[in-house]
């Protein structure tokens, strides 16, 4: 078992989605088929989760619409 101050508190499926999509997370990686030694297929991976309203948050048109005064 992990040691530390999350070990001991359980975390719900939910609540883990809820903190995902208010912050989003990005996903990268590689993967790569190989037959002696020879790349066959490479294909790179690039996941982005993340709410609506956490990417348009710092968006330009965002801001116009919450604050008058930006143009």
């Amino acid at each position: 078992m992990a040691d530390g101050p999350l070990a001991a508190r359980p975390v719900s499926l939910v609540d883990l989605l809820d903190r995902v999509l208010a912050g989003g997370v990005v996903v990268a990686g590689e993967v790569t088929l190989c037959v002696a030694d020879i790349e066959l297929v490479q294909i790179s991976l690039r996941l982005l989760l993340s709410s609506v309203s956490a990417l348009t948050a710092g968006s330009p048109a965002a801001a116009a619409r919450t604050d008058p005064e930006v143009q």
